[in-house]
């Protein structure tokens, strides 16, 4: 169990295992954990080595860290929380585990919270066994059957607690209704037998119940499937209603000494048409089996088979449903097509005729409403693959009527879904990530960094936004200490100690002039920015606000002028596009000064004017006193957070 407070990702290799923001915990939240491991609140000189971690299940997919870290905060520090999602979709898979600090605040959110009802469902918690052969050797785990409807997993451990301590307690539910059946894993096999020998047979809320020693899934198959080699009962149905009982038991006793033969029968005492007979052996079951299958009775055609339990029936038919059902997509695997914006007048005839250039087509059907108006879309199958390629290939897109029509490969309703969930879940995800991006910079004071487009991971070159580091200079206690930030507006530092609130540098989002002639602009624009806390304003006319505490003024090192920048690049594209092209041009240049820094350092420079940004790759000594003072401004964020700050190359 690792200590993190993120989201787990279960299955799906190769998936990136990227957790929701709005699902996380919220950054007091977070805070509150961090201080409390720093500063061991919780945590006793000689805390136990025993696992404090605990298993949180039955869980409303809607359960939230956040959630989970209010109610269990009220019984010690929580160390961290995960709820653990699908890879894909990101849905919670209904269960979460809660790390404490020590184990009696483990214990004590056992007692005190075990079955408290979040979002109208009763969670159930456990100490989370890490060991699978512990869990699997199912010593102590009893089973309970018979259950009254109204017995809950509270009311379950409440009855069988007192014989001893309990791991795990579940009753069996199917949409919140209790399946009358539930399982309790006691701590040692003496407390199952103790439990065993006291309740079987007892009534609970007036029902008899069944307890006994829980057998694994295989154990019971391998059973069943000798039964199944062994059967002696037999089943009969297409009975003649007219068929007695005496003439029924008489048909079977040919093959052999049957114990029971019984017809159906209604409450009026009229045949169901169905009935069962059990033989001594299995011989004589299984010749009466094959001698009377489809045998007539009385105008009848009869069917007889080995008789079969409930659920062995139903798990049989939805083995049968399932593979039919696969049967038939495979054959319609990649011949049946989906087009839909038909116009209204299109029938199934003229559906066919449209697509029957491209080869031979098997069905084609327009789907419609109750009121027989057609829905506006339909369906063409193909006999092979190639046909329906080329009929996607050529028809997507092309007009019937007076509608472009959309042509692709049909796919089945769940899949389908699963794709759209999973592409708005990733598009949510890039949004959501590329705004903690620009918010992370505010809330923590860490500067924004910039990938190039060629470094792995990122699909774009785009920049992520900087918001200027507040740095805290001659702080005097009692007093507003002086502040200093970058040129990308905000605070910067005056005589008295006071801040004053300077708005951001204009860089045209959003401003109709911002794409007009950047090539004039840039003749307009000033040809030294050695201050990073004072260019922009100069452009904007504000002038300084103080020079008592600015970066000293670094001279340019080369008086020759680079290789001249084509502004043509970005003459007529969007402010966006204009940032990023900026932006691919400047990471070579800085990484071939500052390598380690190089991507934090283009995210600082990139909040500057583009006509500045300009003049930065045409002029490599105003590009140096940039970095420079970038560097500067990195070295203190780094010192005053306590962080190893990477060496200059």
């Amino acid at each position: 169990m690792s200590a993190a407070v993120t989201t787990s990702s279960t299955n799906a290799p190769g998936v990136p295992g990227m957790s929701n923001p709005a699902t996380q915990l919220t950054m007091e939240q977070q805070q509150q954990i961090a201080a409390q491991a720093q500063f061991g609140v919780g945590v006793p000189p000689a805390a136990p080595q025993a696992s404090a971690s605990l298993y949180v299940g039955e869980l409303d997919p809607s359960v939230t860290e956040a959630m989970l870290f209010e109610m269990f905060s009220t019984v010690g520090p929580v160390a961290s929380i995960r709820v653990c999602r699908d890879a894909v979709t990101r849905r919670s898979l209904g269960y979460a585990y809660v790390n404490f600090h020590n184990v009696l605040d483990g214990e004590q959110a056992l007692e005190r919270l075990n079955y408290t009802v979040i979002k109208n469902k009763p969670c159930r918690i456990m100490w989370s066994q890490r060991d699978p052969a512990l869990r699997k050797t199912g010593t102590g785990n009893i089973f309970i059957k018979n259950l009254d409807k109204s017995i809950d997993n509270k009311s379950l451990h409440d009855t069988f607690i007192a014989f001893g301590n309990i791991l795990s307690c579940k009753v069996a539910m199917e949409d919140g209704v209790s399946k009358g059946y539930g399982f309790v894993h006691y701590e040692t096999a003496e407390a199952a037998e103790n439990a065993i020998k006291h309740v079987n047979g007892m009534l609970l809320n007036d029902k008899k119940v069944y307890v006994g020693h829980h057998i694994p899934k295989k154990e019971r198959q391998s059973k069943l499937e000798e039964i199944k080699a062994k059967f002696t009962n037999i089943y009969v149905k297409n009975l003649d209603t007219e068929v007695t009982l005496e003439e029924f038991r008489s048909l079977f006793t040919a093959f052999g000494r049957i114990t029971s033969a019984v017809i159906a029968t209604d409450e009026a005492g009229n045949s169901k048409g169905f009935g069962f007979v059990n033989y001594e052996n299995h011989d004589e079951a299984a010749q009466a089996v094959g001698e009377l299958h489809d045998t007539e009775l009385k105008g009848k055609k009869l069917f007889v088979a080995r008789a079969q339990k409930k659920h062995e029936r139903e798990e049989e038919l939805r083995r049968q449903y399932e593979q039919a059902k696969m049967e038939k997509l495979n054959k319609y695997q990649g011949v049946n097509l989906y087009i839909k914006n038909l116009e209204d007048d299109i029938d199934d005839e003229k559906l066919r005729q449209e697509f029957s250039v491209y080869g031979v087509i098997t069905s084609a059907k327009v789907m419609r409403d109750e009121k027989f108006q057609s829905k506006g879309f339909g369906f063409v199958c193909f006999s092979s693959p190639d046909e329906a390629t080329k009929a996607v290939t050529e028809m997507n897109g092309r007009m019937i009527g007076n509608k472009p029509i959309y042509v692709a490969l049909a796919q089945r309703k769940d899949v389908r879904k699963s794709q759209l969930e999973a592409q708005i879940n990733q598009r949510n995800l890039i949004r959501q990530q590329q705004a903690s991006v620009g918010m992370g910079a505010g809330a923590f004071g860490m500067p924004g960094v910039y990938a190039h487009p060629g470094s792995y991971g990122m699909r774009s070159g785009r920049p992520a936004p900087f918001y200027g580091q507040v740095n805290m200079i001659n702080a005097v206690p009692g007093t507003t200490p002086n502040l200093r930030t970058n040129n990308f507006g905000g605070i910067v530092n005056r005589p008295n100690g006071r801040p004053q609130n300077n708005p951001p540098q204009n860089t045209g989002r959003g401003n109709p002039n911002a794409n007009r002639s950047i090539r004039n602009q840039y003749q307009q624009a000033p040809k030294q920015h050695n201050q990073f806390s004072q260019n922009s304003r100069v452009s904007n006319g504000q002038g300084p606000s103080n020079t008592r505490n600015t970066v000293p003024t670094v001279q340019s090192t080369s008086a020759s002028m680079g290789s001249v920048f084509d502004n043509r690049k970005i003459i007529g594209v969007s402010h966006e596009a204009q940032k990023q092209v900026l932006g691919e041009q400047l990471f070579p240049k800085i990484s071939a000064r500052q390598p380690s820094l190089a991507g934090k350092i283009t995210g600082m420079l990139l909040e500057m004017d583009n006509v500045e940004l300009m003049h930065l790759l045409e002029s490599p000594g105003a590009l140096d006193a940039k970095v420079e003072e970038a560097v500067t401004v990195l070295r203190q964020h780094q010192m005053a957070t306590g962080q190893d700050f990477p060496q200059s190359d």
